[in-house]
């Protein structure tokens, strides 16, 4: 019989109580998962793998094999019925994109409130050095009454 190994040598670290060295992270395993995603032909082709399945079992093994979750099948199911391929399209989170019109009218309307704001101030501006023309006896040139 061989000498019995010690606890560090046994889990993989330094024997003899040497310092463990850190080790790097695989570059095999990414730092954050990817959402898969799936084109809506592979939808189409699932669903209808599925529907075609006659015995007990081979839903399970089907989506064993292409490593889904039933809850894809049963919303590409859902969406198979009420769009076909347009239905089963990649479905993107956060919210909805506006109508190009509406998103044009909000940048005008903002646009319009920055302007008017602009305008006010150099309506207080133009007060203030008609006033200090006034104070200094400065006459203002023809035109600028209003």
């Amino acid at each position: 019989m061989g000498s019995p190994l010690g606890e560090s040598e046994r889990s993989g670290g330094a024997p003899n109580g040497a310092a463990a060295t850190r080790r790097e992270p695989s570059a095999a395993v990414p730092e954050k998962p990817k959402r898969r995603s799936f084109t809506p032909e592979y939808k189409v082709r699932i669903v209808e793998e599925a529907d075609a399945c006659t015995q007990p079992g081979e839903i399970g093994a089907l989506l064993r094999r292409e490593g889904l979750y039933s809850s894809h099948l049963v919303g590409w199911r859902r969406e198979y019925r009420t769009g076909a391929v347009e239905g089963l399209a990649r479905r993107r989170r956060g919210p909805k994109g506006k109508d190009p019109l509406i998103r044009q009218k909000e940048e005008l309307q903002q646009q319009v409130a920055r302007l008017q704001q602009r305008l006010r101030q150099a309506e207080k501006i133009i007060e203030v050095q008609k006033k200090i023309s006034e104070l200094l006896g400065i006459p203002l040139p023809e035109g600028s009454d209003r």
